[in-house]
């Protein structure tokens, strides 16, 4: 026997063999359509019996397998089914003879057979035959499943009258010596009559018995059978027999084990009742029953007593000694060259045992004995069955890569150079079967995941040979998508050598068939996903970018509540994808070029506008920028980017990149809105403090110093331009700004609108840097006051206090200090254009326009040192201000009502300013709603702030560069507002008692002299205003004349010289807020001369519970007269 049956399992030793063959010309559709059907009646229940015959198909047997049917009787071919054609009564004699002519192939083993006659009608048709049945056509043949159930019947007849026959032999010791075909004429001129010759029928005569048991169902009568041969042969050392005993013993306790079959097919096999009716009476491995009845047997004629052979047989093997005599037969079968294919077969029968075992490793050493098993001269259709099915039983055991790889050797043996017409479809198709067990898979996501499965290097081989046997099937587009794939899934374990063989030949197939992102449908079914490149290049990261800030629409606030959400992701007109910092980088040896790259979208219309670049080799990070252009309204999905590398176009899904978290996105895109290009009349800066600036500009000015920006906008959109506003932010710093910094008047530009296309306005915007003027007075140290202290003088003093000119006017000295005052600061804010038009304001959108303005702000002046002193009037104050030029130039420092104070670069002097003091109180500091809200401090600050620039406005100090007056540079401003602290707003502040005195009907303040007679009354009036917010009082004023000689000498004792018309000490009730008391009295002066009068308080709780500053009554000199001197 040549040739091997690789299906074989243990059950089919209980299976009898029916061949089906088409006869003459059939279809072949059409046969293995009935075939099919036929096939079905795979078990029939036999009538008025518990059996069940179990039926193996083969539309195809070799006759010399036929000759091995005494060894093994599953291998006879007991039945035979023929298929055929006939359309008329005149082919039927022809058929009929073709018929008898194939039953003679297999006429000695033949139990019964049928013809199945397809398209012959008539009178021919309707002979009622038994072996023949006539059918209109294949597809009116409704009982075929019927008739084939009647021809098992038939066969199971015969069978059982065989077994009988056999069992019942009475020929005694004249038995038949059954052989296999080498074996027969190893036996001429043996001695028959020998009692080892004896032995040796009467074994395999035995075996022959259980064979047939075993096919008629009695399966327990099989296994007592069994181990009476095994004995029996095992005596004689009829080793190949001997082997078929114990193969049939393990088939029988196999089928007794596992009723469902070792095929691996679920569902083939139904247990027939008598396996049924023993599994309840399975023993446990190693118990020794009988458990048939020991009368079953005793017609048995092959020995005269076989009770005591029955008390020694075992039940069925245990599934551990299944296995053993599984290696005994294997072992008795390689004795003999000739039994190759019985061994292999055993090895096969026994693997499938070990698999539903799941003893894997015992298997393995099964299947490599198999691997070894030489069957001579192979063809190569042979070679090619022979390591499929040692794959199939390595994949069945879990053995996936030594599957693989046997099958991979007959996908080579399909192309073997021996071979006229290689198979590389065939070739192709067992390649792809293999990928699993190499762990790999044709869809590259599986690659994206964790770490990498398989041997790299065989993987590597076996992508190759899939790009040669497509290549050689004809189907570059299979060539080129297996490349890709290789190159994109294999990238990290090739050589730069073989990268760059791999990539040429990418680029020589793609030439002719370019790669693209379809799916390619195999003809088998298998469906080949698409291989995006995104290892070339790698992909680190993705982001999406905003639009230049010049270009961004932004939703109308009021609008967000119309079914708009504050927290919309993205809003592009248009989108600009960018692939974030460092980005892209590549692992090819060479220069990557990629000849197209763009975002790759979906929903609405949009121009993805295509980049390319050159990646040197090792090129690490670098960024790639995207850029699309919306051309409707609407919501677009990022989905990737779009490339095209070496012939081969990728569309690159975010969700599959390995590292980047982002999985797309949604884009909004907004009506057309205008655009507007700003120009300035100052250059460009290139000092960018935020990446939302369209530009910026930049300047340098003097503390205080103010100059004109001319903007200018165009419309260079479509969109006509209908409303524009204007708003400024100072940028955080941390130096104080005094006044606006950006000033500007937009009535003009608002009055050209609408502006189409084409058109622009002009904008002036007034630039103002006024920091704080305020210097370390530590600095100045050289510029003392003279000993003038502010607060060691008396606030009533009623001497006049004259400013001591300085003898020289001293420049700083040191460098160090120059440095500190010519530090530059610098002031940034940003203008924006608000703007909208066309649609998209219909829609609630507008776009904004930001200009940077960067100012350094040099300084100009200082005031190092600021205090006050008493005027001679009680509503005034002199304002003292040191004053230090930091520039370079000399300039000019003027003060409303003051003379021009000129100082030299580095000079320092002091200006003294006369000023009326000042009513805080009536000034508003904040609404109350603000006042409400603002804590204590700010409300200080605020109020503060309020009170110095009144002060500031009320001095009006400008400042100017002598050597820049020629020009058309105006004065610059100097503020106080940061050198002021609270005593100095407090000496500015006019007291909330406010006192007048009215001496002879003139009010006395400033340098007034009351003029009066010696002799007549003097009127004398004091009134009190009171300004605060509480009411005050009672007072007692006390009036106490004195003469002052003018050398420190002062005369109190004046009783002679005046006397008071009534009390000299007045008296003032208490007086409410906004109301005012007034004291009346009057005085007679008896001699002429100058006298001052000294009004005091008296010394009680009241007074002393009030400030001093509050008590500041004005000095009064009065001069008398005589009557001449007075009219001369």
């Amino acid at each position: 026997m040549s040739v091997p049956d690789y299906m074989q399992c243990a059950e089919d030793h209980q299976t009898v063999l029916v061949v089906v063959q088409p006869m003459g010309i059939v279809p072949e559709d059409q046969f293995f359509r009935i075939y099919k059907r036929i096939s079905s009646v795979s078990q029939v229940s036999i009538r008025d019996s518990q059996r069940v015959l179990f039926i193996r198909y083969r539309h195809h047997y070799p006759p010399e397998n036929n000759e091995w049917g005494d060894f093994q009787t599953h291998r006879k071919v007991v039945g035979l089914i023929s298929v055929t054609s006939c359309n008329t009564a005149k082919e039927w004699p022809q058929t009929s003879d073709r018929f008898h002519g194939q039953k003679e192939v297999f006429g000695s083993t033949l139990y019964d057979s049928r013809l199945l006659v397809f398209g012959l009608q008539g009178e021919v048709a309707e002979q009622q035959r038994t072996d023949v049945a006539f059918y209109p056509s294949y597809d009116d043949c409704p009982d075929v499943e019927k008739r084939v159930e009647d021809f098992v019947e038939s066969i199971f007849i015969v069978l059982e009258s065989k077994r009988l026959d056999r069992a019942t032999d009475k020929s005694g010791d004249k038995l038949q010596l059954l052989c296999v075909p080498f074996e027969k004429k190893d036996f001429v001129g043996l001695d028959t009559d020998s009692r080892h010759y004896k032995k040796r029928c009467q074994g395999r005569m035995r075996k022959h018995v259980g064979d047939l048991c075993l096919q008629a169902g009695m399966l327990q009568d099989a296994l007592v059978h069994y181990h009476m041969a095994v004995e029996l042969l095992r005596s004689v050392n009829d080793f190949l027999w001997l082997g078929a005993a114990l193969e049939g013993l393990c088939s029988a306790s196999v089928i007794f084990h596992y009723p469902g079959g070792t095929s691996g097919k679920s569902g083939a096999r139904k247990p027939g009742v008598s396996s049924a009716a023993d599994a309840g009476k399975r023993h446990r491995p190693g118990a020794q029953e009988v458990l048939i009845d020991p009368g079953a047997l005793t017609t048995n004629a092959i020995s005269a007593d076989t009770s005591t052979e029955i008390g020694r047989a075992k039940n069925c093997l245990s599934q551990e000694d299944i296995i053993e005599k599984y290696k005994e037969a294997i072992s008795n079968y390689g004795k003999y060259k000739s039994a190759g294919v019985i061994e292999l077969e055993a090895c096969i029968k026994a693997v499938r045992v070990l698999a539903i075992q799941k003893r894997a490793m015992e298997a393995s050493e099964f299947l490599q004995n198999a691997v070894y098993i030489n069957l001579g001269q192979l063809s190569e259709e042979e070679k090619i069955q022979r390591y499929s099915v040692l794959s199939e039983l390595y994949e069945l055991i879990g053995f996936h890569r030594k599957s693989a790889f046997f099958k991979r050797v007959a996908a080579m043996q399909c192309v073997a150079p021996t071979i006229p017409e290689p198979g590389w479809k065939a070739c192709y198709k067992l390649l792809l079967e293999t990928l699993p067990g190499y762990s790999l898979s044709l869809d590259p996501k599986d690659f994206s995941k964790g770490t990498h499965r398989g041997w790299a290097a065989v993987q590597l081989r076996l992508l190759h040979e899939l790009v040669y046997a497509s290549r050689r099937m004809g189907n570059p587009g299979l060539s080129v998508r297996h490349l890709s794939f290789l190159l994109q899934t294999m990238l990290d374990f090739l050589s730069d050598q073989e990268k760059k063989e791999v990539t040429q030949s990418l680029e020589n197939y793609t030439s002719k068939c370019p790669g693209g992102m379809e799916v390619i449908s195999l003809p088998d079914g298998l469906k080949l996903p698409p291989v995006p490149f995104t290892k070339l290049p790698i992909v680190r990261s993705v982001s999406l970018l905003n639009l230049p800030a010049s270009l961004r629409p932004h939703k109308v606030k009021g609008l967000l509540g119309q079914g708009m959400s504050s927290a919309s992701p993205f809003i592009y007109s248009p989108i600009t994808m960018h692939s974030r910092g460092d980005e892209r980088s590549k692992k090819i040896g060479e220069y990557l070029h990629v000849s197209k790259m763009s975002i790759y979208s979906s929903s609405v219309d949009f121009e993805s506008l295509p980049a390319a670049l050159s990646l040197p080799a090792e090129s690490g990070l670098y960024p790639v920028t995207l850029v699309g252009v919306p051309r409707t309204a609407g919501n677009i999905t990022i989905n990737g980017y779009h490339t095209s590398v070496f012939g081969v176009s990728s569309d690159c899904l975010l969700e599959g990149l390995v590292g980047v978290k982002s999985s797309g996105c949604m884009v909004e895109v907004v009506p057309s809105l205008p655009r507007l290009q700003l120009c300035t009349s100052l250059p460009r800066s290139a000092h960018l403090s935020s990446e939302d600036l369209s530009t910026s500009v930049s300047l340098q000015l003097f503390n205080g110093e103010t100059q004109q920006l001319t903007i200018t906008l165009e419309n260079i959109g479509t969109e006509m331009l209908n409303t524009l506003e204007l708003t400024s932010k100072t940028l955080s710093t941390k130096e104080k700004l005094f006044g606006e910094f950006l000033t500007w008047d937009l009535q003009d530009a608002l009055s050209h609108l609408p502006l189409k296309s084409g058109q622009s306005v002009s904008i002036p915007v007034n630039i103002s840097a006024k920091l704080d003027f305020s210097g370390q007075e530590n600095l100045l140290h050289d510029l003392n006051d003279d000993g003038i202290s502010v607060t060691g003088l008396p606030v009533s003093s009623p001497l006049r206090q004259v400013l001591k000119p300085r003898a020289e006017n001293k420049p700083v000295g040191t460098d160090a200090s120059k440095n500190e005052f010519n530090h530059v600061k610098t002031l940034e804010a940003v203008l924006t254009f608000k703007y909208s038009g066309g649609a998209g304001e219909v829609e609630g959108y507008y776009r904004e326009l930001s200009l940077g303005v960067r100012v350094d702000v040099e300084p100009s002046v200082f005031f190092t040192r600021v205090s006050t002193l008493p005027a001679t009037s009680t509503r005034q104050c002199h304002l003292l201000l040191d004053v230090f030029n930091s520039t370079e130039h000399e300039l000019t420092l003027s003060a409303k009502n003051n003379q021009d104070l000129v100082l030299h670069a580095s000079e320092c002097q002091r200006m003294a300013i006369q000023v009326d003091k000042f009513d805080f109180d009536s000034i508003p500091v904040m609404d109350h709603d603000a006042l409400r809200l603002a804590t204590v401090r700010q409300q200080e600050e605020k109020r503060q702030q309020v009170q110095g620039g009144l002060i500031n406005s009320t001095l009006d100090i400008h400042w100017t560069i002598i050597s820049f007056t020629k020009g058309s540079c105006p004065d610059k401003t100097a503020s106080v507002e940061g050198v002021l602290n609270q005593l100095i707003l407090e000496h500015l502040q006019l007291a909330p008692l406010q006192w007048d005195v009215v001496v002879n009907g003139e009010p006395c303040d400033c340098d007034m002299i009351a003029d009066c007679r010696v002799g007549d009354a003097v009127p004398l009036e004091v009134k009190l205003t009171n300004r605060s917010k509480s009411a005050v009082g009672p007072f007692s004023l006390t009036v106490i004349p004195f003469q002052d000689y003018q050398n420190g000498v002062q005369n109190y004792d004046l009783q002679d010289a005046i006397t008071f018309i009534g009390s000299n000490t007045f008296y003032m009730g208490t007086v409410n807020p906004t109301e005012n008391s007034v004291c009346v009295g009057a005085l007679l002066f008896l001699y002429t001369g100058d006298f001052y009068l000294n009004i005091k308080f008296q010394d009680d709780s009241t007074a002393r519970d009030l400030p001093p500053a509050w008590f500041c009554l004005p000095s009064i000199h009065i001069r008398a007269q005589d009557f001449l001197g007075v009219y001369a």
